[in-house]
């Protein structure tokens, strides 16, 4: 009786010969490591920051009877956050607000515009200080020319410390998953489809799904392991934040793993639809490079304009990195991220719908 063939030992086979041949290619380490850490070095070394609108909330008791208030309430740069006065206090803490203004006004008959803040949004402190100044002294100019109708004063409470590299490492994690998901699946799809080897493998005892499988395994352990490196030297060289310690290193490595399943998607639907390598990069590129300047990798999304906000949330990498944020810095847990890790589910099960649907073996 002839003995069965082990698919397991199969599966491992293959993921394993996987592995070692991404480890082979110069290319593959050099954009999903090396190029990431030269980003962090260059955005980690950059002091300051901030960008060119503020998330902040209005005090509820607030005079809103007057200009400064009015001024402030109506202008496109400030996005007001609503909410319970506990859930604003703690968005403040996390640094999810630059700041809680409150107008009243003093015993002399002037205004006083406070700024409450903490440590967390202290990088954005100076510039919301410097648009608030700017509106005081376009009032005044229109109610009071003679001198300031509002001045300002400030308090801080305590929260993290939010330092750029907070936001650079996990856009950097979410820059190297996709380009190595994407490029690295649909080129070696179509070359192993293209050299035949795709079809001789087909034809071999070892299961379909075994065979996608250990491809596509080789390339998680791949990228899993240069996301620990990326977290390690950002953790030595900047101390960036990991809010729960070893736990929350895994909760990234689960994030992680999720965006890397549904961007490989990505590339088995590219690999299927190419016909010839050629244009593999045009259509590769087609989905990842928006995302780049849309999603949060390079700069704060609060800089586009709001119109097209609706989209950019709905985009995959918005929605990793949005996670990895929230986990790395604010502390928050998976089931916390519900909204960013359906997005990725729902992207992940229509690409692989198309994915089947398309893919070809020969």
């Amino acid at each position: 009786m002839a003995q069965r063939y082990n698919q397991r030992r199969a599966l491992f086979a293959i993921t394993k010969a996987s592995f070692k041949s991404i480890f082979k290619s110069p290319s593959s380490t050099f954009f999903s490591l090396f190029f990431p850490i030269v980003l962090i070095i260059i955005f980690g070394s950059l002091g300051g920051g901030g960008g060119i609108s503020f998330d902040v909330a209005i005090d509820k008791s607030s005079d809103s009877t007057n200009a400064i208030y009015q001024a402030i309430t109506h202008a496109p740069i400030f996005s007001i956050a609503n909410g319970t006065e506990a859930e604003i206090e703690d968005r403040l803490k996390k640094g999810r607000l630059s700041g809680i203004l409150s107008v009243q006004k003093t015993n002399s008959g002037k205004y006083d515009v406070h700024i409450k803040s903490s440590s967390a949004s202290q990088r954005e402190l100076p510039q919301l200080q410097a648009v608030l100044n700017g509106m005081i002294n376009e009032v005044s100019q229109q109610e009071h020319p003679v001198e300031k109708i509002a001045t300002i004063s400030n308090e801080q409470v305590e929260g993290r410390i939010y330092k750029r590299i907070d936001f650079y490492l996990p856009g950097m994690i979410g820059f190297s998953l996709i380009g190595s998901a994407v490029f690295g699946v649909a080129f070696l799809f179509f070359a192993l489809r293209e050299t035949l080897v795709l079809k001789r493998m087909y034809a071999s005892p070892v299961t379909k799904t075994n065979i996608v499988l250990g491809e596509s395994l080789g390339r998680v352990f791949f990228q899993l392991i240069i996301v620990i490196v990326l977290i390690l030297f950002g953790k030595s060289a900047y101390n960036f934040t990991l809010a729960n310690g070893f736990v929350t290193v895994l909760e990234l490595l689960v994030l992680s793993t999720l965006a890397l399943i549904v961007f490989m998607g990505f590339g088995f639907f590219i690999s299927s639809v190419s016909k010839n390598q050629n244009v593999i990069p045009i259509y590769a590129n087609l989905f990842m490079f928006p995302q780049y300047f849309l999603s949060g990798t390079f700069f704060p999304k609060t800089v586009l304009p709001k119109s097209i906000h609706w989209l950019i949330e709905a985009l995959p990498l918005t929605a990793l990195n949005d996670a990895l944020r929230k986990v790395a810095f604010e502390g928050l847990h998976l089931n916390d991220c519900w909204k960013q890790v359906g997005i990725l589910g729902a992207w992940g099960i229509v690409i692989y719908t198309f994915a089947i649907w398309v893919f070809r073996w020969e």
